[in-house]
């Protein structure tokens, strides 16, 4: 137990530094290579991005060792963490993982396990990618970390329940579900206490496994940390309401992770805080995230992570820049809700009424009101095959963007992890399509 102790410590505060300075050093000798044919199409990139590299390099490294050092979480992405946190655990996201396995162009090979372990190709790409890397022991990072506790929480979709059921029998490890009722305009009273109950039971299971008791206090402190991390990332959402926007909506995509990861802590905190000034700086220097923006786009659904660089350079060679996205804002909404004073019915709240367990008139407000605040003239509906929930309803959105307020937009069908599921040809076409309309 000491030996993993000190393996995990040093993993954090010795190994990552020095493999940061390695990395830097290597690309300060490497010889300069020629302009890429897209590098007059976006501004200066964002200094920001070193500093994210290095913060998770040191969270995936601090990782490997984390099991047998401190108690391991695996929780969904929606999964209230706080008391998890305050109790100790190293958390891990398999969403965000398997994101990064997408970006890699990965996640065919490593879901191949998956699905000849008999799970379907129509099953959510993340699901496969999390499953296969268990029978596999399939990872960009070297290893994840075994879990100690399973925790899931059904307020993104169902599949997630099914998805940690196959991990809890695979690994032998012990699941916590907080189920959260779907929510039509305003949550009932007795569904707060429902989920109330059950992180009060999820608490005590924790507890068990950590072999310590939560500090109430202390956990306040976790949330207000939370709250701070998600109001510093909308306020660096924010920013791109300038004209230009000092970066885009896929640049977003990336420098989600620490508000996804690290939720609650001060390095994330500390990280948003340099984004900020960096944007900041940005917009009152006029440089924008591409160089010529033109017109003003929101992104709705997931990312297609492994098509990000080419859709940014179609896009931007054309003036289009993707201003905002109900994704990247729906990492600031829960966090900014949170209320201190009573923390359990306040993380209720604030889990419950997360964006995708709220009703279609909402989310077509969320988009109406992010359309209007960012001056966007168009719209991308990413009809995501791996992501249902996010997806549905979308042809009515379409049709409410454009005889609400007069924007234009397109339903573009992909999948936010599997390129295998993704005509890039047919996209490449619709998209172009989408942006002739605009001169028309």
């Amino acid at each position: 137990m000491i030996s993993r102790r000190v393996q995990y410590e040093l993993a954090g505060r010795v190994a990552a530094p020095f493999l940061t300075k390695l990395d830097q050093w290597q690309a300060a000798r490497k010889t300069k290579h020629p302009k890429r044919p897209t590098s007059g199409l976006f501004g200066p990139p964002l200094e920001s991005a070193r500093a994210l590299k290095a913060l998770m390099t040191s969270y995936y490294l601090r990782g490997r060792y984390a099991d047998g050092a401190v108690p391991v979480a695996w929780v969904t992405s929606g999964f209230p963490f706080e008391p998890l946190e305050q109790l100790g655990y190293f958390i891990i996201y398999p969403e965000n993982h398997a994101a990064l396995c997408g970006a890699r162009k990965l996640v065919p090979k490593i879901s191949a396990a998956a699905e000849q372990e008999g799970f379907s190709l129509d099953l959510c790409s993340y699901a496969r990618t999390d499953l296969g890397n268990v029978l596999k022991q399939a990872t960009p990072v070297g290893r994840l970390p075994k879990p100690d506790l399973l925790c899931c929480s059904t307020n993104i979709c169902q599949t997630v329940l099914h998805w940690y059921r196959n991990l809890a029998d695979y690994l032998k490890a012990p699941l916590v579900l907080v189920d959260t009722p779907f929510i039509y305009h305003a949550s009932p009273e007795h569904h707060l206490q429902y989920v109330v109950d059950q992180l009060e039971e999820m608490i005590a299971v924790a507890e068990g496994i950590a072999g310590r008791k939560l500090d109430r206090q202390q956990l306040v402190e976790v949330l207000a940390r939370s709250r701070e991390g998600s109001m510093l990332w909308r306020e660096c959402l924010a920013t791109g309401r300038a004209h230009p926007s000092p970066w885009t909506g896929f640049d977003t995509f990336f420098h989600i992770a620490p508000i996804v990861t690290m939720r609650g802590t001060d390095k994330c905190n500390a990280y948003y805080r340099h984004l900020l000034d960096e944007l900041r700086d940005r917009v009152a220097k006029g440089i924008g995230g591409i160089a010529r923006e033109r017109i003003r786009l929101l992104w709705d659904n997931l990312p297609i992570w492994f098509n990000v660089r080419e859709l940014s350079a179609l896009l931007a060679e054309r003036g289009f820049n993707f201003v905002c996205a109900t994704y990247s804002n729906a990492w600031a909404e829960a966090g900014c809700s949170i209320q201190l004073g009573e923390p359990i019915p306040s993380m209720a709240k604030a889990y419950l009424e997360v964006y995708l367990n709220r009703d279609l008139a909402n989310r077509l407000e969320t988009m109406k009101q992010l359309a209007r605040e960012f001056d966007v003239q168009g719209a991308v509906l990413h009809s995501d095959r791996s992501c249902k929930p996010y997806s549905v309803g979308q042809i009515d959105v379409k049709e409410r963007l454009a005889s609400d307020l007069g924007i234009k937009a397109l339903v573009l069908e992909a999948d936010h992890c599997d390129q295998r599921l993704y005509s890039e040809e047919q996209g490449k076409t619709r998209l172009q399509a989408f942006m002739e309309s605009f001169d028309g």
